[in-house]
């Protein structure tokens, strides 16, 4: 996963989405259709930032982010998302 060959521009980030919870706490199974999006996930590359913005998050990092953050792509089978830093609301 640390070798992807995408390298952000300006403040956009790169994120290995966490797989989506396969049942619930009490044991019984999700099916696909049902599933959320999950909306944390570990930050596997990141732009030079702005001007006057620095980016803050690092490789490596875990991060919560918006449902409905970010652009969903899919490099060499492995999905990711990439989305702005100001998308992200938490390191954890």
């Amino acid at each position: 996963m640390a070798d992807v060959n995408i390298r952000p521009l300006a403040d956009r980030v790169l994120i290995a989405p966490d797989a989506a919870e396969e049942k619930t706490a009490s044991g019984i199974i999700i099916p696909d259709s049902a599933k959320e999006k999950p909306q944390r996930g570990k930050v596997v590359a990141v732009g030079n930032g702005k001007k006057d913005e620095p980016i803050t998050v690092k490789v490596g990092d875990n991060v919560l982010y918006g449902k409905y953050s970010g652009t969903e792509i899919n490099v060499e089978g492995q999905d990711y998302l990439i989305m702005r830093e100001s998308d992200i609301y938490a390191v954890v």
